[in-house]
């Protein structure tokens, strides 16, 4: 890997265009080296793993609007939308299949200076790839780079510090993906990153307060203008340059000012992408700092016999995990009964609190308003708190991926004084943890999930297909698409006329 260095420069300085970063990038994308075999396995096991949240969200509200929006805009060629027969245009089949990946929060993800989920990569590639006619191979290549770019900005510059969504980490690699994807040329992919990061910077106060459906529309828009970014570039249209250093740009106002400097690790040329090894799924619905802290309390529900006997438990963990799903938010919201299901997702104190008592977490039960609002657990819910521990803190931003963690130790004070005390850091379903995920279990979340939602049949023949995925010719990718049957999106909420 190469540390490239990054900073803001004036107008008036020379600054080649070959030192920009969204050119660095676009370097990247054009580079022909091959990817490594256990890369594009890992590629597989998110293309499977998003058909797994797919299914369960696909009659979900926010999915079946998204969806009613995409069908409204059909295309020759086209791309499909996960769920139904048909061919529409690509941007509009990535935003409402981007929606059904990110709706529940169930799928893959990667922490280091931000955040992000780089599987939200998979829907804008995916439909460009079958409206375009590329082969599985090629489709491939274009997750390697959209992972890689994704995940080395992630690594390298924090958004969340300064209130910015990380889908702006999103835009650029998607468009750098499909630039591998479709064999453009290196000018091109450079102008599709700089527009796409200029047009996907908004605010983390989607991620904030009483937080909605816009949660997972958010990653969708920016699959979608990337796809749009790209499109353009294609036709001639250039970008804001430079886009991350320039005087007005990214850096100067949006992150640590004109006088920071970023380092940020890209591949240098001939080196093969495995960022996506880095990365790691989630086998619960929820935030994935609140994983390894859900794994932990169905740990120590073994060893208390009556929630009712609990006095307090507080949450000793990293800064992120305070400050974005913890009391160190101060976020009233995350403690109402009421709160909407992206709220509660964000809200550690009440997953623990469902955790410690079901031992279990459930998709659709743990969030049921009814289970929300159940007296005992209202009431061991606001008995739960976080704080800031350094060294959990020093650990979520280890470089070193044996001692990196993102859990957390319990201190359970019981009312007769006994204290019981256990640490988890990191989740089950980690790498490094006690039941890390591989192909099977990939699999096994894929059934899971698609049960009573996808037929047995069209099960097993997108698990055919998704794991042949290298061998698909062009033209072919449309196998990607799984179909459900009417009955089952009969069940989707009756959603009224817009624009459309």
């Amino acid at each position: 890997m190469i540390n490239h260095k990054v900073r803001t420069h004036r107008s008036a300085e020379d600054f080649p265009t070959e030192e920009h970063l969204a050119y660095k990038i676009a370097q990247i994308a054009v580079d022909p080296v091959e990817v490594p075999a256990e890369t594009a396995e890992m590629i597989i096991n998110r293309v499977i793993d998003n058909a797994s949240v797919s299914a369960a969200s696909v009659t979900r509200r926010p999915v079946t609007t998204a969806r009613a929006q995409a069908v409204s805009h059909p295309a020759k060629p086209g791309a499909q939308v996960f769920g139904v027969n048909g061919n529409y245009s690509p941007e509009w089949a990535a935003w409402a299949n981007g929606v059904a990946v990110r709706e529940l929060d169930f799928h893959d993800t990667f922490l280091a200076a931000e955040y992000s989920h780089p599987g939200d990569n998979i829907p804008p590639l995916v439909a460009v790839a079958q409206h375009k006619g590329v082969s599985g191979h090629d489709l491939i290549r274009g997750l390697a780079t959209a992972y890689e770019v994704q995940i080395d900005l992630v690594r390298g510059i924090s958004l969340h510090k300064h209130k910015i969504d990380h889908v702006a980490h999103l835009g650029p690699s998607a468009a750098a993906g499909i630039g591998t994807m479709l064999g453009l040329d290196i000018d091109t992919i450079y102008q599709a990153v700089g527009q796409a990061l200029h047009l996907t910077t908004a605010t983390r106060q989607s991620r904030k307060g009483q937080i909605s459906s816009w949660k997972a529309y958010a990653p969708a828009l920016a699959g979608k203008v990337a796809i749009e970014a790209v499109d353009r570039a294609m036709r001639g249209e250039g970008a804001p340059s430079p886009i991350w250093e320039g005087e007005d740009g990214v850096i100067a106002w949006l992150l640590d000012g004109p006088d920071a400097e970023y380092t940020v690790p890209l591949p240098g040329p001939g080196e093969p992408k495995r960022a996506i090894l880095d990365s790691y799924t989630k086998e619960h619905s929820a935030e994935y700092q609140s994983q390894a802290p859900i794994d932990l309390a169905r740990r120590m529900r073994e060893r208390i016999a009556n929630t009712d006997e609990i006095s307090s438990i507080v949450l000793h963990t990293s800064n992120h995990t305070h400050v974005v799903i913890g009391t160190g938010s101060n976020d009233p919201q995350k403690f109402d009964p009421t709160a909407s299901r992206e709220t509660l997702d964000h809200s550690v104190m009440y997953i623990f609190a469902v955790a410690l008592q079901d031992g279990e977490w459930d998709h659709v039960k743990s969030y049921a308003p009814e289970r929300a609002g159940r007296p005992d657990t209202v009431e061991l819910w606001r008995k739960i708190s976080t704080v800031e521990d350094p060294e959990w803190t020093r650990r979520y931003h280890s470089e070193d991926p044996n001692e990196k963690a993102f859990g957390a130790r319990a201190v359970i004070t019981l009312k007769d004084g006994t204290v019981i005390e256990d640490e988890l850091a990191v989740a089950d379903a980690h790498p490094l943890g006690a039941r890390p995920f591989a192909r099977e279990q990939y699999k096994q979340k894929f059934t899971k999930l698609a049960d009573g939602v996808i037929t047995p049949a069209e099960q097993e023949r997108f698990l055919v297909a998704a794991e042949g995925l290298d061998g698909i010719a062009a033209g072919g990718l449309s196998a990607l698409n799984i179909v459900v049957e009417e009955s089952v999106l009969d069940r989707a909420p009756q959603i009224g006329r817009g624009i459309f």
